[in-house]
């Protein structure tokens, strides 16, 4: 699995023109899903991001999670993390999940989410969206489960 986590003030998603999902404080998570990734992959995911010290603690130092601060998060499921675009200009899809088995890591991940304790909200799977969010500091980390990078 892949994530771009962003630290926000207020995030919220519109799926075919319907609000589906609105947070406040806390963090904005695309989330992508690859054709290896198991349930392992989604357990690993949650807890790294919801314990991610990318928060300022009353010292002006990143030393607080989203768990500390009872921040919020979105979810947005995003295949488009698995383009590659290595060869040519049109990016490849094959590393990512196909649909039915995304769907289920995606709601797996929200699930295991929800069960921290953190308040979630998310998009509507496999249709278009359009993401409105304040990016606060700005703060953008990149989470990979099989620790690419």
């Amino acid at each position: 699995m892949r994530a771009v986590v962003q630290r926000t003030n207020y995030a919220y998603v519109t799926s075919e023109g319907t609000e589906s999902g609105r947070t406040g404080p806390g963090l904005m998570v695309l989330l992508g899903v690859s054709r290896d990734d198991t349930e392992e992959d989604a357990r690993y995911m949650a807890d790294k991001i919801c314990h991610l010290r990318i928060f300022e603690d009353e010292g002006g130092k990143m030393n607080r999670s989203l768990l500390d601060i009872s921040g919020e998060m979105l979810v947005v499921s995003q295949f488009t993390l698995y383009g590659d675009v290595r060869h040519g200009r049109r990016p490849g899809f094959t590393e990512a999940a196909a649909p039915e088995q995304a769907n289920v890591l995606y709601e797996t991940f929200v699930a295991l989410v929800r069960q921290m304790g953190i308040h979630t909200e998310t998009g509507v799977f496999r249709t278009e969206m359009v993401v409105t969010l304040a990016n606060d500091g700005p703060v953008t980390i990149l989470v990979d489960s099989k620790k690419i990078f």
